[in-house]
């Protein structure tokens, strides 16, 4: 580990190794739950789904903000050569990461039973939380060794500790799902209580995260071992004019986490306070199927809905570094640029995923999970344009950072925050609407993000939203693509009434069409076919088939 290279060329390369890790992390997380989700049922991805939001907002608390706390104050002096300066800000944030994540899991511990049935309003949700308590504290460690060693300007400990934690959660959540859910089937016979058994497969499932999470920390630490020869050669040489006192060192991570944290907390917070709501309103209702109703937004609407946005994401990610260096050289229109090709890519890959979700929704569920049920399904086609509004929010949410307008994703956070809460409470308790309540606030809250971000966008750049490219043409070609892709799927299933071999079909038919939609419509010019990944496969392919 250490700094082999400290010009621009370096940090687009520690970064992409870390998108392309955390891009391959959200996939296997994504992809493992639909096993665990085929064992467990809806009530048991309820729980778990309940259970998950609690724990993630326990991390936002304790360890969210602690890698980039920690990799900012170690990278500035690292590269002054202070190495003696930025171990003291490792140590110093492991004793903090250690005193709040003990703190904070015991808490969880302790108040499982509370949480689960004051708060939650199901006391089943309880053996999950459990399970996740002490994860709570290893994450938070994880957190200042992941840190350190971005400081220290290298991703690839980050990056691999990633991969390996979602691998080992990904076997552990479905081995143990399946032998906890078996064993919690013979409780709820003997106690006559069915929902033992979605309760200890839920908590099977949250053994996985625990399980990731250990193996990944014991990466880190061999690789941290590994390290220290070369730590004692740098302090060796240490230049240090003036030893930082762990009061200045705290007063610094302070000033870098509570920003960090109240902007995450913000934007991530619509769901569990969703799920609050939710639970609390038909609980009063007298509803008693609201966390098997749960288990279906969490488990796979809102599953699916996160793959494509997963893309999103990382997407912002690369964004931020090219519009920093965009916004320092002061270039105005290689901003709008940057800003321009970032949405369109962005939409070309949300619009048809969103189009696929809605006209493909239920055979998709069929594969996935085997659930042929209207509700899963409508729940997609109500709620597929969360895909376009999540995405773009997310997006612009990393633009604004790249423009150094840190503060403002939290403002328009903020504000959707407070309506979406109270539309959400509106449709909760005074409609028959239910868990579609839930559907049309997330949409809402996306939507909403969307709007004020490119109001804010537009206010600090002066861009101008292009249509035509960016929304006119894929919906054009995403449009003709569902309606083709359906067709297809609709003739295969009433031919070989397979619906495995249609959808899959149905599938590849829609993505070659909306290939060719998008060359014959001149969605790109060959140069930015050639700047896609294997651009020269792609521009190769289009000339010998005379669509460019």
């Amino acid at each position: 580990m250490g700094q082999k290279k400290t010009n621009s060329t370096g940090f687009v390369v520690q970064g992409s190794i870390l998108a392309t890790a955390s891009i391959l992390a959200r996939v296997i997380g994504l992809l493992y739950r639909v096993p665990v989700t085929r064992v467990i049922g809806d009530y048991g991805n309820g729980l778990y789904g309940f259970a998950f939001e609690v724990y993630s907002m326990m991390l936002l608390i304790s360890s969210y903000s602690l890698p980039t706390a920690i990799s900012k104050l170690v990278a500035a002096r690292t590269h002054n050569k202070e190495h003696k300066n930025a171990y003291k800000i490792f140590k110093a944030g492991m004793f903090f990461a250690l005193v709040v994540g003990t703190f904070i899991a015991s808490v969880t511990f302790l108040l499982a039973d509370f949480i689960a049935g004051t708060i939650m309003k199901d006391s089943m949700i309880a053996f999950s939380l459990r399970v996740l308590a002490p994860t709570i504290l290893i994450v938070a460690i994880m957190g200042v060794l992941r840190g350190y060693c971005q400081g220290l300007g290298t991703m690839m400990p980050t990056a691999v500790s990633q991969i390996v934690e979602q691998i080992v959660n990904a076997i552990v959540s479905i081995v143990a799902a399946y032998y906890l859910f078996a064993y919690g089937s013979k409780v709820a016979k003997i106690l006559q209580n069915e929902n033992y058994a979605g309760a200890y497969g839920a908590a099977g499932s949250t053994l996985g995260t625990f399980a990731g999470a250990l193996v990944g920390l014991g990466f880190l630490l061999f690789m941290m071992a590994a390290y220290k020869r070369v730590l004692r050669r740098k302090m060796a040489r240490d230049i240090t004019v003036q030893t930082e006192s762990y009061k200045e060192i705290y007063l610094l991570l302070f000033s870098t986490i509570v920003p960090i944290v109240l902007s995450t907390a913000v934007y991530n917070s619509s769901t569990f306070i969703d799920q609050i709501i939710f639970s609390n309103v038909m609980s009063a209702k007298g509803v008693k199927n609201y966390t098997e109703l749960f288990g279906v937004f969490t488990g796979k609407y809102r599953l699916l809905v996160n793959v494509p946005v997963s893309i999103a994401s990382a997407m912002a990610a690369s964004t931020i570094p090219s519009l920093t260096a965009a916004v320092a050289a002061r270039d105005r229109r290689l901003i709008q640029q940057k800003i321009n090709v970032s949405i369109r890519f962005v939409m070309v890959i949300a619009i048809p995923s969103s189009v696929g979700l809605a006209v493909l929704g239920s055979p998709i569920l069929q594969l996935l999970f085997n659930d042929s049920r209207e509700l899963p399904a409508q729940l997609l086609m109500a709620g597929s344009s969360a895909v376009v509004f999540y995405s773009l929010s997310t997006l612009s949410n990393g633009i604004l950072q790249g423009l150094n307008r840190m503060n403002v994703p939290v403002t328009n956070a903020f504000i959707s925050l407070v309506l979406h809460v109270a539309l959400v409470y509106v449709l909760v308790a005074f409609t028959d609407l239910s868990i579609y309540s839930m559907v049309i606030g997330n949409v809402f809250f996306a939507l909403l993000m969307c709007i004020l971000n490119s109001i804010a966008i537009r206010r600090a750049t002066g861009y101008r939203q292009e249509i035509h490219k960016t929304f006119v043409i894929p919906i054009i070609a995403s449009a003709a693509m569902g309606l083709l892709s359906y067709l297809v799927y609709l003739g295969l299933e009433q031919l070989i009434d397979s619906n495995t071999v249609s959808i899959v079909i149905a599938l590849v038919v829609a993505v070659a069409v909306y290939g060719i939609l998008l060359l014959v419509l001149k969605e790109f010019t060959e140069e930015e076919l050639f700047s896609l990944p294997k651009g020269y496969l792609i521009v190769g392919i289009a000339q010998k088939l005379h669509l460019i």
